[in-house]
């Protein structure tokens, strides 16, 4: 998929932002990443504005408050923006937009504060978040919890592959879990090279199962307990209202 990146500052010269919506809800961490580049290449990369934008107006709506977190905090970079209305709405959004240029360190976060975690993808989440024992412990510390809900979309499902348990298990072990597959990698292309792993053998290597539909696109995810996950962009929605649906069971 071609990404175009944005500088975010520029982004957030707008001055237009969304009416504020009082929340009721618990709190959800959106975790991101702040690679602007495939590994150590000169290949630009970002996170899925879409991914983000799409699961965060469900939480929105359902009366959530979100916060972000990356490895360093700060500014993050996105991309992957194309012309839809939700989008453009939430790009004009100045209150939102500085979320993401001021995400949160995880020594500034309190796992006992949120419901569930959410992994957003692009290829930033290739680097950084995975290999974040800060943030693996906040997932952890949150999974552990009876009701804390892990949850990721697309290349985010990275994050989520080497987490372990507090008795050293991988937290995907033994659990059904989807993410962006190998078959719809370009395996040749040189971004593909700079990748850490592949999120599909990882998984596997791992314990985990990791399942995901052939034909793409369809909003296919998989649910297995409190842990759940999304293949691609159509999916990101999806993911976010099945966590939504998920804590109103517990609650």
């Amino acid at each position: 998929m071609k990404t175009y990146p944005f500088i975010l500052v520029l982004a957030l010269l707008c001055s237009c932002s969304l009416k504020p919506v009082e929340q009721s809800g618990g709190k959800i961490l959106f975790v991101v990443s702040n690679a602007h580049y495939y590994g150590d290449s000169d290949i630009n990369t970002a996170n899925h504005f879409a991914e983000i934008v799409f699961a965060y107006d469900v939480f929105k709506k359902e009366g959530y408050t979100i916060d972000f977190i990356s490895p360093q905090g700060g500014a993050i970079p996105i991309g992957y923006i194309y012309s839809d209305t939700l989008l453009k709405k939430y790009l004009y959004d100045g209150a939102f937009m500085d979320m993401l240029e001021y995400t949160r360190k995880p020594t500034e976060v309190d796992p006992n504060d949120y419901a569930a975690i959410f992994y957003a993808g692009g290829g930033s989440a290739m680097f950084g978040v995975p290999f974040d024992d800060s943030i693996q412990k906040i997932a952890t510390d949150i999974y552990k919890r009876e009701d804390g809900i892990v949850s990721a979309v697309c290349h985010g499902t990275a994050g989520i592959a080497n987490i372990k348990n507090d008795d050293g298990t991988f937290l995907v072990a033994g659990k059904k879990v989807n993410g962006f597959p190998d078959l719809f990698e370009n395996k040749e292309g040189a971004y593909f090279q700079e990748f850490p792993f592949s999120i599909e053998k990882q998984i596997q290597k791992n314990g985990g199962i990791f399942n995901y539909s052939s034909e793409g696109w369809d909003g296919y995810l998989e649910v297995d307990g409190k842990l759940i996950t999304g293949q691609d962009p159509s999916s990101s929605a999806l993911v976010a209202q099945a966590v939504v649906d998920r804590l109103k069971k517990q609650s």
